[in-house]
């Protein structure tokens, strides 16, 4: 079915329900993963920092593949790559406790991340491809926060039930991940598929114009990974958080970001992807390097907890960094371009996080403040991105064409 004939179709079957469901669906088995690993690989298979690295570099290894995407639409609908990749992470996840080794473990990781990261690829494309581009930075932002809903919910429930109910890291997971698959399942068969107007170009897109976006791109997976990978560790292993004490700081952390996504997306239409982005990297910069600080100075476990949730909402601003790509690509070249930038966002998620978990062994404060800098990196390159992005003028270096109206 064509995009401009789902109009006809009752609102739950339209592609923007189909967007939020999968919005939704994806944290209901991720999220209980990401709350649950620290205290499950510590408890369940004594992982050190440098054991937790292996395991992240190991997860991240489909996201650097993720070009694969490029050759599977060669064969199969975009729409329905991602809706079984969100099966696959679904499905993953149900049986994590089944494998409570660290080879079993890094085998489960490493399909639940081929579905996670298939399902982020596509998932970004179909956002592309579907929003119009004057809506797009808010229905972003209102998409995000139906994601920290859904994820809210869940937190609230392991924050109720884990103790009171003693439950089992496998009961968990079975049931959040078997809910991601049903939902998957239910999207698989009760929507149409829908045609983007645009043919998308099924095949290796890497354009030398789109060159500020790729490099954004890298920065943005290098930066993000050493957050994921060791904030929430740092919880753990420093301060003993246990598994609801940790799940609550997450959800405080997602209240606050359900109430700043939909802002985001206003503050980008208003303002702009290049100054958001600069707020984004400059803040980053004085929470990592504080993160620094609480290993340096010995500061304490309210600091950690504040700095945790303030990065989180820097993170929410990356959606510009989405729709300045939206602005200065070719209808066409959405689908693959999003492969490779996936690909390219996922370079160095392969070889840091083991590297910097032997440095983690050493020296953590030195962890964070390599995060630093690779944000005061990502600063410097926002600052290349016009006031208008647009096709032929997707840095500062180009002339601008006539200017969009305000």
């Amino acid at each position: 079915m064509q995009l401009a004939e789902a109009t006809t179709l009752p609102f739950w079957r339209r592609p923007v329900t189909l967007l939020f469901i999968m919005a939704a669906a994806l944290p209901i088995a991720f999220s209980t993963w990401f709350a649950l690993l620290n205290n499950f690989v510590i408890e369940v298979a004594n992982f050190d920092g440098s054991d937790i690295g292996l395991l992240h570099t190991i997860r991240e290894i489909p996201g650097f593949l993720a070009f694969g995407v490029i050759f599977l639409i060669m064969v199969m609908r975009e729409q329905i790559l991602g809706v079984t990749s969100l099966i696959l992470l679904g499905v993953a996840t149900a049986v994590t406790a089944w494998f409570p080794t660290l080879g079993g473990i890094l085998m489960i990781t490493m399909l639940s991340s081929i579905g996670f990261h298939y399902y982020e690829t596509v998932n970004q494309s179909l956002q592309l491809q579907w929003l119009d581009k004057k809506r797009a930075p808010k229905m972003l932002g209102w998409i995000t926060a139906a994601a920290s809903a859904s994820t809210i919910v869940v937190y609230l429930l392991i924050i109720m039930t884990w103790e009171s109910l003693g439950l089992s890291y496998n009961f968990v997971f079975l049931a959040t991940g078997g809910t991601t698959a049903a939902l998957a399942l239910f999207l698989l068969l009760a929507f149409p598929q829908f045609e983007s107007p645009t043919p998308q170009v099924k095949k290796m897109v890497l354009k030398k114009r789109y060159w500020l976006y790729y490099a954004l791109q890298f920065m943005a997976g290098a930066r993000r990974q050493i957050f994921i990978v060791f904030a929430g560790f740092m919880m753990v292993e420093k301060f003993g958080f246990e598994v609801h004490e940790l799940t609550g700081l997450y959800l405080i952390n997602l209240v606050a970001n359900m109430i700043f996504a939909p802002m985001v997306g206003g503050i980008v239409h208003r303002f702009g992807e290049q100054r958001t982005l600069l707020v984004e990297y400059i803040g980053l910069v004085a929470v990592f390097l504080a993160y620094g600080g609480i290993y340096f100075f010995e500061w304490g476990v309210m600091l950690a907890m504040v700095l945790y949730v303030v990065d989180h909402l820097l993170f929410s601003m990356a959606l510009a960094l989405k729709t300045y790509f939206q602005k200065i690509a070719e209808p066409q070249d959405i689908a693959p371009t999003a492969a490779v930038a996936f690909t390219i966002n996922h370079i160095a998620a392969v070889f840091l996080p083991v590297l910097l978990g032997i440095l983690w062994l050493a020296s953590p404060a030195a962890v964070f403040a390599f995060a630093s800098m690779m944000a005061a990196a990502s600063f410097g390159l926002a600052l290349m991105i016009p006031r208008h992005p647009q096709i032929g003028h997707e840095t500062r270096f180009q002339e601008a064409g006539p200017l969009p109206a305000e």
